[in-house]
């Protein structure tokens, strides 16, 4: 059982919802924290950051320190010293890992990657739905295209948000994990654009991650549960919707004219 403390707090919002999206693999909390989690397993493995949602899905709740990362992941946690090697771009040019095409290109990244403000991030917990006892910093949740747009359409329906996706070509951890919990930005990725994810066979390509910030979980959970999932248009044929269509914006606009 987790021990509850000052960085840490019981789950407050009912996930349940979640499990009627009948993923492949559960949905993971990711929580960042300065003191070292009492009550977790400490991970007896290293693994790359973006592997460490689906060692939780099999394995259960766990925290990882720096010791534990075989990637940069520790350079978006702040929990790394800054290497002028990577920053200068040199990892992902032609004598690299073939990536970019000069240095040049790869160094962009590093003024734009979302980051944790050094040294305050020490230690990083993960656990499935099944598993979390806690608020989560982030919600990392992974499905097809169908499944992610309802979880997406979630957002927007209260809101009309857009949906933004941000990522990088290379260190897309950074995306997923870090940058919904620093800007409060709900944020999507399509798997298999990032160098990392091909590499390391990271999830199901065409598959979609999103990414909630703590402050938007509440939400989107109450608004899964009030909204329409299957929506009478998706059942459509082509021509069906075309009639569907026809009636709903006729009948506006006749309604418009009337008045």
């Amino acid at each position: 059982m987790t021990e509850f403390t000052g960085e840490i707090r019981p789950l407050s919002t009912d996930l349940s919802v979640l499990k009627d999206l009948n993923l492949e693999q559960q949905p993971v909390g990711v929580k960042f924290l300065y003191y070292k989690p009492e009550g977790i397993k400490r991970l007896d493995k290293n693994l790359a950051f973006c592997l460490m949602p689906e060692e939780a899905q099999t394995a259960g709740a766990f925290y990882v320190d720096e010791s534990h990362f075989e990637c940069a992941g520790p350079l978006c946690l702040g929990i790394a010293p800054d290497d002028p090697f990577c920053a200068s771009g040199h990892i992902g040019a032609k004598k690299g890992l073939d990536i970019f095409q000069e240095a040049r290109a790869n160094r962009r990244i590093y003024d734009v990657l979302p980051t944790l403000k050094k040294d305050t991030c020490h230690y990083v917990v993960f656990a499935p739905l099944n598993d979390m006892d806690f608020d989560p910093d982030v919600l990392v949740i992974t499905g097809t295209a169908r499944q992610a747009e309802i979880v997406l359409r979630s957002y927007t329906y209260l809101t009309g948000k857009m949906y933004v996706s941000k990522t990088t070509p290379v260190i897309g951890c950074a995306w997923t994990f870090v940058y919904p919990y620093i800007t409060g930005e709900l944020n999507y990725v399509v798997e298999g654009l990032c160098f990392g994810h091909i590499a390391r066979n990271v999830s199901t390509p065409g598959n979609v991650t999103v990414s909630i910030p703590f402050d938007l979980i509440k939400t989107l959970m109450e608004n899964l549960r009030e909204m329409t999932w299957e929506l009478p248009s998706y059942k459509d044929t082509r021509e069906e919707y075309n009639v569907r269509f026809k009636q709903v914006t006729n009948s506006i606009l006749i309604k418009g004219r009337d008045e």
